[in-house]
């Protein structure tokens, strides 16, 4: 049986720059199991008719089709116990916690940042929905939402709480990285992998949680192919 995952690319099949899609592909690595990735652009939207969605992550497990990266977290959870990921009770809170924390507090900073390298690192032919839909989301142009000075204020202000957590442990999950660490992670390959942006200084804890992520699962992050690695893709 192969699994296989539907998973956003970009202006080369190769760059897959989704944060949830990161976040699945850490958990899947975190449970052992293999999977084989599956490019899918915006508007490629009759390749996901068989889900009944129209957005990525989409996992396919033999006759499983799981849609939404908290709720193929859980599933992988339900399917393969070993080596948890979110639990059960008040961990599983925690869990819906760190997800709810990186999609409403980090993310809207990190875009503010990159958000016209990531413009850049889509496919040229998903370049006007993106800028349509986005641009009727926050009520403006791209260029008028583009803040990178304020975007990166706001990032500082809130990772705070991961400062304090990394103070005190490697890992936001504890001695070991899990679901609470995949969630949030899944953010800064977002934006390693579309723009070459310093989000974080050398000397902040987060630096260096960051560079323990990369280096799981043999590296998994690190080894992601970045816009920077593409020739030509700033002309």
């Amino acid at each position: 049986m192969t699994r296989v995952l539907y998973d956003l690319c970009g202006i080369d099949e190769e760059l897959r720059f989704s944060p949830f899609c990161w976040r699945v592909r850490y958990a899947l690595a975190h449970k052992g199991l293999e999977v084989q990735t599956r490019p899918w652009r915006f508007n490629d939207t009759e390749a996901l008719a068989f889900a009944e969605h129209d957005k990525v992550p989409v996992l396919v497990d033999g006759d499983e089709v799981i849609t939404d990266s908290y709720e193929i977290l859980r599933y992988l959870d339900r399917a393969y116990p070993e080596a948890p990921l979110l639990g059960e009770g008040l961990a599983a809170a925690r869990g819906r916690f760190f997800k709810h924390y990186a999609e409403r507090v980090m993310a809207p900073a990190m875009l503010r940042t990159i958000i016209m390298d990531l413009l850049n690192a889509i496919h040229p032919d998903d370049r006007a929905y993106f800028r349509e839909t986005r641009e009727k989301r926050f009520g403006r142009t791209l260029e008028e939402f583009h803040s990178p000075a304020k975007g990166l204020a706001q990032l500082d202000a809130a990772l705070e709480p991961l400062r304090a957590q990394l103070g005190e442990s490697d890992f936001l999950d504890g001695d070991a990285p899990a679901g609470a660490d995949y969630l949030v992670f899944g953010n800064f390959m977002w934006a390693r992998c579309v723009s070459s942006a310093d989000l974080v200084s050398n000397a902040d804890p987060v630096h260096g949680w960051l560079e323990r992520m990369l280096d799981l699962h043999d590296g998994l992050g690190r080894r992601a192919l970045r816009v920077t690695d593409i020739e030509g893709a700033y002309r």
